[in-house]
Order: C-alpha cells, then sequence, then structure tokens
C-alpha cells in the first residue's frame, strides 16, 4: 500500500486492539517498538502505515459510517470480501496487489505490505500532475479484463462473493438512487440502470477501479481498496473507470487529448478480454453506465470535490442527460460524444467573448489546474 500524505503525526496506535492484531498475527513481538501513521485516502476505512524496526507495513480496517456529509452507512463485513477479492487476484495476477500478510475477519482488519510510493506512485496524483501516459491506462485495461475473465463463470467465486447488500450500500443506493433523487426527470432511467445492474451477475467485480486506488508499478498496476468487491455486472468496473478519466480531462485541460485517448485505450484493451458474453453487450452496458457515473459525481452522494466551478458541473449535466436520454452503443462514443461537446463548448465561449450569441449550448468548461487533488471524497 502507497500513499502520499498523511492525515495526523504519527504515533502509537490508536487503540490496543490494532496492536493485538500485529502480535497476534506475529507481524510484531510483543512490545516491539511500532509507529502508527495514519494515511490519507478513501473514507470507507481507516488506514496505516505500520513501521516497525527494519520493516514497514499498512494495516486497513473497515467504517460503519463513511467519512462523507451525507448519511452513508456500510457493513464492515467488507473488509473480509476485500481480503477475498485481494487473494483471488494475487493467485491469478501476483504483481496486481500488495503481498497479503494477516486478516482478522471479526475485528474487519488485515495487513498488507506497503509499497513506497517513490516506486509505486499512485495514478491520481500522476493524472492531476498532467503525466498522463496512454500506456498506463491500456495496463489498467488489460489488466481489469484477465481479472473479469479469470472470475467469470465461476460458480464458487458467485456464491463466495454474493455481496449484494454491500454492493447496494456502497455503490447502487449513493451513485445511482440518490442521483436519481437529485434528478427526477432522469429518475425512470437511473432506476432501469440500477435494477439491470443489480440483476447482473456475469463476474467477479472490484468496484472501486478508480485511479486514486491504482498504483503504477513498475512492473504492472496494482489495484486497492476493492471493499466493493461483488459476483455482478464487469461492466461497471470498466465504466467507472473511464468515468474518472473523462472528469479529469475538465481540470487537466492541458492534457485534455491524452486523458480522452487514455479513455479509449482502456476500453479497447479491455475488450479484447471479454469471451464470457458477446462483446457488444458488455460494451452497451458500460456505455449506458458510464454517463449515469459522471451525473452520480457531481449530484449523488459522492461528488469529486475537484470540479469545483459550476460551469463545470453544468457541463457534465448537459452531457450525461443527453446520453442517458440516448445511448451510445460503446465507451468510444461515449468518449466521442464528450469530446464533441468540450469543442461545442469552446468555440461558443470563444464566439460569446467576440459577441456572438451562444444560447442553447452547455457552459464551457473552465481549464483547470494540473496539481494534484486533495481528499478525494468518496469510497
Amino acid at each position: 500500500m502507497s500513499s502520499a500524505s498523511a492525515r495526523t503525526a504519527p504515533g502509537s496506535a490508536p487503540d490496543t486492539a490494532l496492536t493485538a492484531f500485529l502480535t497476534a498475527h506475529r507481524l510484531a513481538e510483543p512490545g516491539e517498538a511500532a509507529r502508527w501513521t495514519p494515511l490519507a485516502g478513501g473514507v470507507s476505512s481507516d488506514l496505516w502505515r505500520v513501521d516497525l524496526p527494519g520493516r514497514s507495513l499498512c494495516v486497513k480496517r473497515a467504517l460503519a459510517r463513511l467519512k462523507v456529509a451525507a448519511d452513508w452507512q456500510a457493513p464492515v463485513s467488507r473488509n473480509a470480501y476485500e481480503w477475498a477479492w485481494m487473494r483471488f487476484a494475487s493467485r491469478h495476477r501476483p504483481d496486481s496487489v500488495p503481498e497479503l500478510l494477516a486478516h482478522d475477519p471479526e475485528a474487519g482488519l488485515f495487513a498488507m505490505a506497503y509499497l513506497p510510493p517513490e516506486r509505486y506512485p499512485v495514478w491520481k496524483a500522476q493524472l492531476l500532475y498532467g503525466e498522463v501516459h496512454v500506456a498506463t491506462a491500456a495496463a489498467v485495461g488489460e489488466l481489469l479484463g484477465s481479472l473479469h475473465a479469470a472470475g467469470a463463470g465461476d460458480a464458487a467465486l458467485a456464491a463466495r462473493f454474493a455481496t449484494d447488500d454491500n454492493f447496494h450500500a456502497l455503490r447502487i443506493e449513493p451513485y445511482l438512487l440518490a442521483t436519481a433523487a437529485a434528478h427526477p426527470a432522469l429518475g425512470p432511467v437511473l432506476k432501469d440502470l440500477a435494477d439491470r445492474t443489480a440483476g447482473t451477475r456475469l463476474a467477479l467485480v472490484h468496484g472501486d477501479v478508480s485511479p486514486k486506488n491504482i498504483l503504477v508499478g513498475p512492473v504492472a498496476p496494482v489495484l486497492l481498496d476493492a471493499e466493493c468487491a461483488w459476483y455482478g455486472d464487469p461492466a461497471f468496473d470498466l465504466a467507472f473507470c473511464a468515468n474518472h478519466l473523462l472528469l479529469k480531462s475538465l481540470v487537466v485541460a492541458g492534457r485534455r487529448a491524452e486523458l480522452l485517448r487514455s479513455a479509449r485505450v482502456l476500453a479497447e484493451e479491455y475488450v479484447r478480454h471479454v469471451d464470457w458474453e458477446p462483446r457488444p453487450d458488455l460494451e452497451a452496458r458500460a456505455a449506458s453506465l458510464l454517463p449515469a457515473l459522471l451525473l452520480a459525481r457531481v449530484d449523488g452522494k459522492s461528488p469529486v470535490e475537484y470540479l469545483t466551478d459550476e460551469r463545470q458541473r453544468s457541463f457534465v449535466r448537459t452531457v450525461a442527460t443527453a446520453l442517458l436520454r440516448a445511448p451510445a452503443p460503446t465507451v468510444a462514443d461515449v468518449v466521442d460524444a464528450w469530446q464533441t461537446a468540450l469543442t461545442v463548448s469552446a468555440e461558443a465561449a470563444e464566439s460569446a467573448e467576440s459577441g456572438e450569441s451562444a444560447e442553447s449550448v452547455p457552459s464551457r468548461p473552465p481549464d483547470g489546474a494540473s496539481g494534484p487533488e486533495r481528499g478525494e471524497t468518496h469510497a
């Protein structure tokens, strides 16, 4: 596990249960000095770097109430499913997750290797600094597709990850249903997407394939934070990741072309692995989910904090609404529509500046700074 910053000054363990966890699993000797540093990251768990004599590791504990403004509750049993998903991934792609060290399912705790940020930078930070490498998106798409293929059609995995309640609490309700409540005119479409997603069970899904949860490793991308793991619709993971690349194209304007190309390549590399169903079927589901997730990151329970300008949020609403009402057949078509809307907005802004009318077009998303986001509020 890697993290760019800490929330508080490091020191002793926050409570004795954490120290007992280390000693019970022989990760530390009784009385051995341990330095605990809270790590910044998502909102659904507490995470610490633990420095012991000559070694470091990470300890993660799930929270019952997520750290967002809205009242967002989720069962802590998801910690056990995250551990199980990481074990699955380590069997099929050993370089795709940190080394797993110990797990206490009753306490909702597990320990894993600490991956130093100088060797494993967070993809999100790279993107927001303007360090956009299309090859990284290609590698993420290839990894995600291969993991979905490995878990597709597996009855044992389907039984092990029958986590419908978790996925509803962490994804269906805060993203799709909360957004439906915020947009009554789109409510039927969004509720249909929620029902379709909840009822599709084809492969093992990570559930939070976000750049904040992806480390750019020296060998391959490393996936973190699989608390939403669920045997369900793999199209959700593809749409969820592509969503972040589109949103970041609004605020890293100097690398907009590379970010949009990254979204396309992510999908291209992913679909090469789709052999569990007809590829057009999966692409159509991902393409219809993508605008719903775009809208959710503005008006759902977990808005991205870096869209700070109302023009940016208005742009997302306009494009997402159009795509929800007239779904595109592929992710590439969604990217094309997004890019076209950006071009129209830029031309409208130029016309307005020269005194011409710019009515009936979405407002221009302002060029944003390319520094890192701080404290992204989503799980």
